[in-house]
């Protein structure tokens, strides 16, 4: 694991540990949660190539934190904190959608102007959607 990725992992591991021991509400430790755990996340993750595996250890260190927020225990199913708020959820923040994000506003940043970043973003894409057998047109 590079040294980035074990910076991530500690620091969700660090605010994971300060909800535990910290009698806050689940809303303030969401926020710590974000802040000191999630947040260093987001600022590496369209950076380095992250694993399914890094990202599944993110999940369940993300997803501890939240069941700590709550005050129930780590064994209690993991859907009631993934689930969206409207399906019965707590919604917790999780590396894949938030991978998602970064690398969809990258990408939203790169098509902003009409310059070499674009073009070679169009190049790419219409490259990957010949590999993939896609029918869809970029125009």
């Amino acid at each position: 694991m590079s040294f980035t990725r074990e910076v991530v992992h500690g620091k969700a591991r660090v605010a994971r540990d300060l909800i535990k021991s910290h009698p806050l509400t689940p809303e303030l430790s969401a926020k710590l949660l974000a802040q000191k755990g999630i947040g260093t996340f987001r600022l590496s993750v369209a950076l380095i190539e992250w694993v399914q595996s890094e990202l599944e250890g993110l999940q369940k260190i993300w997803v501890q934190a939240c069941k700590n927020a709550w005050h129930v225990p780590w064994s209690t199913a993991n859907s009631l904190y993934t689930f969206p708020t409207a399906e019965g959820g707590h919604e917790c923040p999780l590396p894949s959608g938030e991978l998602t994000q970064a690398l969809l506003q990258h990408v939203d940043q790169c098509m902003q102007h009409e310059d070499v970043v674009k073009k070679i973003m169009l190049a790419q894409l219409a490259r990957t959607l010949t590999e993939w057998h896609c029918t869809h047109s970029l125009t």
